[in-house]
């Protein structure tokens, strides 16, 4: 009977096993591997990668890594590919072969087909002597000593390596292609993580009201103003500029300490200075302010004028964190 204990042995003995095999990709890393890298690099066309079985799956997952990372890539089912769809490939694409054996019928069959118009063919396989590896013009090594499957016959750590080798050359080519923040976001504009690209101040304050009350403002005013915004702040403005912030925090202590309000003004009990923002700002760095400071509010000022306040509670309704 399989016990708890016997599980989580089971269950780090895979990753210790997966992480060995990743390990010694170290030494596979050559030459060869920059000239593939290159090659991608140079391309004037796009990049075709293909594969059976498992391996496909990876070279699906490879794909959508290289999309969205500037290196404009489609996705060849090997077994498709002999019935019709090798009419995606155009004469400027590098292809990526992955096989774990190299020498599996489909393979066999594609690999000269891959190459007959003269594209340029990088090989992902575990058999270094395979005929995918004497095919192809640039061929990666992911061969690895076992499978951590108990038959030795279920794709784990052989599909781990190949992962990890096409995470390698997307690392690679992000790196000499200089791709930065701004153009991961072009092509994740969807999502908490478009929004935590793309979203800037303005764009929130398009959907919130905008409180403020004059420094001589009665406290009564105030407490109206912050109701009605429901914001739980108000803006302290004179002639369109910040002079303070009061927050309903600010109203409760107030109470707390004085019996009537009656002689007080908005100037009275204000908070010089607020911490503040601007509109072209990203919205994932105000929250950071926010954190920082421990506060939920930001008054948001453009060039000295007062253009609104950004809450918490709509960041997270954004759902950026």
């Amino acid at each position: 009977m399989i016990t708890r204990e016997n599980i989580l042995a089971i269950a780090k003995k895979t990753i210790e096993s997966e992480s060995k095999s990743i390990s010694k990709l170290l030494n596979y890393i050559d030459d060869t591997f920059a000239e593939a890298v290159e090659c991608i690099f140079n391309s004037k066309g796009r990049l075709v990668v293909t594969g059976i079985g498992k391996s496909a799956i990876i070279a699906q997952k490879m794909v959508a890594s290289f999309n969205s990372t500037g290196t404009p890539s489609l996705f060849l089912h090997a077994s498709e590919a002999i019935h019709g769809d090798l009419g995606m490939i155009q004469d400027n694409d590098v292809i990526i072969c992955i096989s774990k054996s190299g020498n599996s019928p489909e393979i066999k069959a594609l690999v000269p087909l891959l190459t007959r118009f003269g594209n340029k063919l990088i090989g992902i396989t575990g058999n270094m002597t395979s005929f995918l590896a004497k095919g192809s013009d640039f061929v990666l090594n992911t061969t690895v000593d076992t499978e951590s499957c108990p038959l030795n016959l279920a794709p784990t750590n052989s599909t781990t390596a190949q992962l990890v080798m096409g995470d390698a050359l997307i690392v690679c080519l992000m790196e000499m292609r200089d791709f930065k923040a701004e153009d991961f976001a072009k092509f994740h504009p969807g999502g908490a993580l478009g929004k935590k690209l793309l979203l800037r101040v303005k764009d929130m304050l398009e959907h919130t009201l905008k409180p403020e009350v004059d420094p001589n403002a009665s406290i009564k005013r105030v407490i109206f103003e912050i109701s009605e915004k429901r914001l739980g702040v108000t803006a302290v403005v004179e002639n369109n500029k910040v002079v303070g912030i009061i927050t309903d925090g600010d109203i409760r202590r107030m109470l707390n300490d004085r019996d009537t309000f009656a002689d007080l003004t908005a100037k009275d009990i204000m908070t010089k200075s607020p911490k503040t923002t601007n509109s072209e700002s990203m919205v994932i760095d105000a929250f950071n302010i926010m954190e920082d400071f421990s506060i939920t509010q930001l008054v948001v000022v453009d060039n000295g004028d007062y253009k609104g306040v950004l809450h918490l509670h709509d960041i997270l309704k954004e759902g950026i964190v």
